[in-house]
């Protein structure tokens, strides 16, 4: 399993609803889960790494455990087909990066807080109540689930931009 990185227009696909059953959601999303912590994210959908299905893992309650400072797993969470079912009316702005997006971070608006629902990889009906940087992951885990990155919440000028920052990050790596 490899993260897959934009421009890939996989990244643009707007992603089917999990089959309630389907078995290999539980091993999939394991195996997201340590994709998702070797390259420190803390968030990860299945079309970063090339599922079209509506599924992604997020854990933003990672801890420093070891000497060497590695972050280990502390609250990992599978959500299978969610939805988000509440949030107030005004956003807040934060930086944000991705890991299908490496080395470039933007400010983007999101709610501050927000109501998901969904299902667990056991398929059992859950609710998740977000928010901080949970608000903000999983708001943005759900965007790659309908073919967004986080380019298409920047407003016109602001995408240039990135876009144009992302091209130079994209060029020194094909340079080193």
């Amino acid at each position: 399993m490899k993260i897959i990185i934009a421009p890939d227009p996989m990244l643009r696909e707007v992603c089917a609803p999990v089959e309630v059953g389907d078995k290999s959601i539980k091993k999939l999303s394991r195996q997201m889960l340590r994709e998702m912590y070797k390259a420190d994210g803390v968030g990860l959908a299945a079309p970063q790494v090339g599922i079209l299905k509506r599924f992604l893992v997020f854990d933003t309650d990672w801890v420093v455990e070891d000497e060497d400072g590695n972050y280990l797993p502390r609250n990992p969470h599978v959500l299978v087909n969610p939805e988000i079912t509440d949030h107030p009316e005004e956003k807040v702005a934060g930086s944000e990066g991705c890991l299908s997006v490496p080395g470039l971070s933007v400010e983007i608006e999101r709610y501050d807080q927000i109501t998901v629902q969904g299902m667990n990889e056991d398929f059992e009906e859950i609710e998740v109540r977000a928010e901080g940087l949970a608000a903000r992951c999983l708001q943005h885990e759900l965007d790659h689930l309908d073919g967004l990155t986080l380019f298409e919440r920047l407003d016109p000028v602001a995408r240039m931009s990135a876009l144009k920052e992302y091209n130079e990050i994209l060029a020194q790596a094909e340079a080193s």
